[in-house]
């Protein structure tokens, strides 16, 4: 039976609420859906390994659920002790769809760590076959007197110069077949001028995409990138002011914010053989903004 998407999630506006950065995933209302119910694996990543960054909550979380139904292992990158519930509730889903999960925790804006991601995967599955690049970093501001040196500097740093580090050193181990997926964003082409830092480095992922894909596919590995939409995670009341976060979602053509499970059948195509001519590509999961 096919869904009517106007309904296939919860439409605001949502209970007022607001939590500190990073946000806790327990504590969001409605609590959103990572596919824990509801996602069926057919085998399309069996035997692969895996590393998502940002895998703790939200969009990384539905995505290694569906990876390790679809038969992958994961190596879940994540900031801090502030998001270790929410890790570990993670790895509880992956352990639960019988493979293995593995924490790191540390900053991947420093190129040290993304190189020990890297060899920590390899040396714990023998192989690295996909990386999911999607940890980020946002806040949103009124005035361009806002936005700090410091806060563009660790925005740009953990949201486009680790994808450099990371798909630096994960090329070095992948063979043909192998794919690196970037998460970029419904702002990298209609940018909110509140997110203005964030939203200049999702037009940098977009390009980063194209040219790392082209400069890969000689050597058989693909990169590409999906774009989501207003997304309903903890990064939302965590980092914007409590009107925006109980409306977020509403001025989409289907008048809410999409579900992490809803994104990650996206993930799991990208990587898999059902898009072996997919390359450079952009998969835009917006709820009908156009990209």
């Amino acid at each position: 039976m096919l869904k009517d998407p106007r309904s296939a999630g919860p439409r605001p506006p949502f209970p007022k609420q607001q939590q500190n950065a990073p946000g806790k995933t327990a504590k969001l209302d409605p609590a959103p859906d990572h596919g824990e119910e509801t996602y069926v694996g057919h085998d399309k990543l069996k035997g692969c390994a895996t590393i998502i960054t940002g895998g703790d909550s939200g969009i990384g979380r539905a995505v290694a659920i569906a990876y390790a139904r679809e038969g992958a292992d994961v190596l879940i990158a994540y900031l801090s002790e502030d998001e270790d519930e929410d890790a570990e509730e993670t790895a509880r889903w992956i352990r639960k769809a019988g493979r293995k999960a593995v924490l790191v925790k540390g900053d991947v804006g420093d190129e040290r760590h993304c190189n020990d991601l890297v060899e920590r995967a390899t040396k714990e599955f023998g192989r690295l076959d996909i990386l999911v690049n999607n940890a980020a970093f946002q806040r949103t501001h009124a005035k361009l007197a806002d936005f700090t040196a410091a806060e563009i500097e660790r925005t740009f740093r953990t949201n486009i110069q680790a994808m450099f580090f990371l798909a630096k050193a994960a090329a070095a181990k992948m063979q043909p077949g192998s794919s690196i997926i970037n998460t970029a964003s419904i702002q990298a082409a209609d940018p909110s001028p509140q997110l203005l830092a964030y939203a200049s480095t999702k037009g940098a992922i977009v390009n980063f995409t194209s040219g790392l894909a082209q400069m890969l596919a000689p050597e058989g590995i693909r990169v590409n990138a999906v774009a989501p939409g207003p997304i309903w995670t903890p990064l939302i009341p965590s980092t914007m002011p409590v009107e925006k976060a109980e409306k977020f979602g509403a001025t989409v053509p289907l008048g809410r914010p999409g579900q992490p499970a809803e994104l990650a059948p996206a993930y799991v195509y990208l990587a898999s053989n059902d898009a072996t001519y997919v390359v450079g590509a952009v998969l835009p999961v917006t709820g009908g903004n156009p990209m």
